[in-house]
């Protein structure tokens, strides 16, 4: 896919992306889920990649228990990337993923349109995932602030808000997205798909040999 396959829709929108590497990966015996490899690429690698060829504002990572590897991974990376990386460490990550979360939207600083809250551990979601996403968001009604992928009834991942959005979660402390969606069902636009990408991570060993991943 290359830039002339986008819509004009979605090559306006100024997307700046949230990407959540913070975990520890213990269920995988330690190891990062985003320097996990697919075909000789790291999943940090594949992500970061796939997002260029959109309008992309900014990008922030949010690193913690492997801090030091992630950003290793990321100077390599940021040589090649037309729009670098930015790394932000989570000094608790112990806190979960909603520590990371809300470190990230503070962190943010572009003018866009919309962000895009993805993790580190899909090995399957590309440029066709997140241009969907764009896509469904190009087609929203008034007040749908939210783009939500749903596969068979779950919830999936990445999810997609406005800067409207963003901003009303930022007023008040602490809270988090998940929070937010949940009290504002009426601000979600669901996006039912077919596409299982959206629901599959990577948590065990029994998940890398699925997605025939590899440690190094």
């Amino acid at each position: 896919m290359t830039n002339s396959d986008l819509g004009p829709q979605i090559l306006k929108l100024r997307l700046a992306v949230l990407l959540l590497a913070a975990g520890e990966g213990s269920r995988l015996g330690g190891h990062p889920k985003a320097l996990l490899r697919q075909d000789g690429e790291t999943l940090l690698k594949r992500f970061s990649n796939a997002i260029q060829r959109f309008n992309l504002v900014e990008c922030i990572a949010v690193t913690g228990f492997y801090a030091e590897a992630i950003d290793a991974e990321l100077t390599i990376l940021n040589t090649s990337l037309n729009h670098p990386i930015l790394s932000i460490r989570n000094p608790a990550p112990e806190k979960g993923q909603p520590s990371s979360i809300r470190l990230g939207l503070e962190s943010l600083q572009s003018d866009f349109d919309v962000l895009l809250v993805a993790l580190s551990d899909q090995p399957e979601v590309g440029a066709k995932e997140v241009e969907a996403l764009l896509g469904e968001f190009s087609q929203r009604k008034f007040g749908e602030e939210i783009i939500l992928p749903m596969v068979g009834g779950k919830r999936g991942n990445p999810v997609l808000f406005s800067k409207a959005a963003v901003l009303n979660v930022l007023k008040v402390p602490e809270l988090v997205c998940r929070t937010y969606m949940d009290a504002h069902p009426e601000e979600l636009r669901i996006m039912d798909t077919q596409n299982r990408a959206f629901v599959m991570d990577v948590d065990t060993p029994e998940d890398i040999q699925k997605h025939k991943l590899s440690l190094n």
